[in-house]
């Protein structure tokens, strides 16, 4: 079996780590595994194929930024790039994120309705189905049911500076998006996967595949972070994010942080430098850290994981917590739910508010390691258990297409 994968970028960030796993995984039960990326730095993806050049990138977010053309750049470069599908001739071609200034999605799926393959396309957001954004329910916006226009979350990912052409870009990837006959939607959560079947991507089938998390890594790390940032005797409150905004819930701890005693302080990791001046004493910043090792012992070293997501597909630092034994706080927004194991090792908030968080942690007068709560759980949310998963589903779709 022969699989090429798309997406934006390649071993980094969650959709980047995701592909990589299914690679390896296809390459170890001896499958041929392709990958395809447009953006750099691409992370152990030797040999992948690079779709355009930086330059395209650059044009694509000017093109973005000026007249809201997300996702119809890039001609020339999607052109080259699937002659070279053609030369490759997969079985299976998996998409994930099509969006990120580099893919042309008009030239892209004329082909792969010509090409005739079956197609398994991840949603890790909800921008296929939209004019323009990758999440709406922060701005509780619906127009996405019927038709997009007027977009609250124009200066949003993908950000327009200039024009709202949501509606073109509704009504013109409602015309690509539908009407082929092998494609095959895979949504991370349940919650993804409702909001699918009430969009214009309904006459597809929808497969749930969580995301799984690397038990080998994520498990119970002990170190000195305690010790090396002085919070020995602290009750600790960690935040974890790739990139922290208005989403993400940064607001709620720099509100929570008002309220906490002199034994409790907060630890964010994934700050950037802006925030790090903003940030009171009795938060921690951390960059971003690209090591899920470092990671695994920060985790470890917390007393309670709090995740005040607003929007969020199905997020696996919740999952990775948990695994290190760290009870999880979280906010019941999208697919955030889901990824609570058990009562025991979790909670879900339904009211949003920093009340109702500091209400939660009042009950903590230590950590309550949930590690022994999960072990027996591990097995369903590790990469084995994912990848196996959407093996199993290439090879279904290629039995399909043998039998015809």
């Amino acid at each position: 079996m022969k699989v090429l994968q798309i997406n934006a970028v390649c071993g980094v960030t969650s959709t980047g780590r995701i592909m990589l796993q299914i690679h390896q995984a296809l390459k170890q039960h001896g499958h041929e595994s392709y990958l395809a990326y447009g953006r750099e730095p691409a992370k152990n993806c030797e040999g992948a194929i690079r779709i355009g050049t930086n330059l395209d990138v650059y044009h694509h977010v000017l093109l973005t930024r000026l007249f809201d053309l997300h996702g119809f750049g890039s001609r020339r470069a999607t052109a080259r790039f699937v002659q070279m599908i053609g030369k490759i001739d997969p079985d299976i071609i998996h998409l994930h994120n099509v969006h990120g200034y580099y893919l042309n999605i008009e030239v892209l799926f004329k082909f792969l309705r010509e090409f005739g393959k079956p197609i398994v396309w991840t949603l890790h957001d909800c921008w296929p189905f939209t004019g323009h954004c990758a999440h709406f329910l922060y701005a509780k916006c619906e127009r996405w049911r019927t038709s997009c226009h007027s977009c609250p979350e124009k200066t949003s990912y993908p950000k327009s500076l200039l024009l709202d052409n949501s509606r073109w870009n509704y009504r013109k990837k409602k015309e690509l998006f539908t009407g082929l006959k092998r494609l095959t939607v895979v949504t991370p959560s349940r919650w993804l996967a409702g909001l699918v079947k009430e969009s214009f991507l309904s006459e597809y089938p929808v497969e749930v595949i969580p995301n799984g998390i690397d038990t080998n890594v994520f498990k119970p790390t002990p170190s000195d972070f305690r010790k090396r940032y002085g919070i020995e005797d602290k009750f600790v409150i960690l935040g974890v994010a790739n990139v922290w905004n208005r989403r993400k819930g940064f607001e709620y701890f720099l509100e929570l942080s008002k309220f906490l005693s002199q034994r409790e302080v907060i630890v964010l990791v994934g700050v950037n430098e802006r925030q790090m001046k903003v940030l009171p004493k009795n938060i921690i910043g951390i960059k971003k850290t690209n090591s899920p090792e470092e990671l695994a012992q920060i985790y470890t070293a917390a007393d309670v994981f709090l995740n005040p997501t607003l929007e969020d597909n199905y997020p696996t630092v919740n999952l990775e917590a948990q695994a290190c034994g760290t009870f999880v706080v979280t906010f019941d927004s999208g697919g955030s739910a889901e990824t609570v194991i058990s009562e025991e090792s979790g909670i879900v908030l339904r009211k949003k508010s920093v009340e109702e968080i500091h209400g939660v942690l009042r009950r903590f007068g230590k950590k309550e390691d949930v590690f022994e709560k999960v072990s027996e759980r591990l097995n369903e949310i590790s990469t084995e258990a994912f990848t196996q998963r959407y093996l199993a589903l290439y090879q279904s779709l290629k039995n399909q297409e043998d039998s015809m």
